[in-house]
């Protein structure tokens, strides 16, 4: 069995694979890391294992976890699935690295452009050669709330509310209006974008809103919360076998 850690913002998520098939997925704050990763090891007979981090993690906590685990680190340098056409690769993101991954791992021979709706909200775009060609990075929509609470003198500081009406009539309404249709009419615009310049191609939402947005884009799209984690599973089986 493989074991997949993704290391984000705010919080770990760790699963456990047998081959391509995901078994269990716990997730935790990222300071009980050392803890919950332990406590899986004891759970599961683990054979090897993958992390990514955009956050930061402490090489003390990182060299806990390779006396734990046999331990791969995802970066540009390792071998990738994918042919990487990013003019910076060695600041390529390790989320975005295993996304480009699940994509050429789940939709062989097809364009993808996968949009990961977390903390912030990014695009990546792979066609059906398995050419990674780049994409975009943007707000998030916690960001967002958290922007206009914080660069302002007044207003409130909100949590993510369905959009029943884009006009706003109080200033609750309008900041929920601005960010929430802000977020969709900016995935539905890139995804326009795409569709421009590409004849055809499957979009996958992943991230934590992933639930939260699928339910009000009009395109359609494959909804996967554990998409990274898929392609964090993917680079381990890949670099083994090499």
């Amino acid at each position: 069995m493989n074991l997949a850690i993704d290391v984000g913002n705010t919080r770990v998520k760790a699963a456990v694979f047998h081959g391509d098939n995901l078994i269990e997925v716990t997730i935790f704050p990222v300071e009980k890391i050392i803890s919950e990763i332990k406590f899986i090891t004891k759970k599961y007979t683990l054979n090897d294992a993958i992390i990514s981090s955009v956050a930061f993690i402490s090489e003390k906590k990182l060299e806990k976890l390779r006396k734990i685990l046999l331990l791969l680190e995802v970066s540009s340098a390792m071998k990738l699935p994918f042919h990487n056409l990013y003019k910076t690769p060695k600041t390529l993101g390790a989320d975005r690295i295993a996304l480009i991954a699940a994509a050429t791992k789940s939709f062989p021979n097809k364009n993808v452009l996968v949009i990961d709706a977390g903390t912030c909200i990014t695009f990546d775009f792979v066609d059906k050669n398995a050419t990674y060609f780049g994409g975009a990075i943007s707000l998030g929509i916690a960001m967002r709330f958290k922007a206009l609470h914080h660069f302002t003198g007044k207003l409130p500081l909100l949590d993510k509310k369905y959009l029943d009406k884009f006009i706003g009539q109080s200033t609750e309404e309008s900041i929920n209006s601005g960010v929430v249709n802000g977020v969709i009419q900016e995935i539905e615009g890139v995804i326009g974008q795409y569709k421009q310049k590409f004849n055809d191609f499957t979009i996958v939402l992943t991230g934590g809103d992933t639930n939260f947005l699928s339910k009000q884009l009009k395109s359609s799209i494959f909804a996967n919360q554990n998409f990274l984690l898929e392609g964090l599973n993917e680079l381990l089986i890949f670099n083994k076998n090499k």
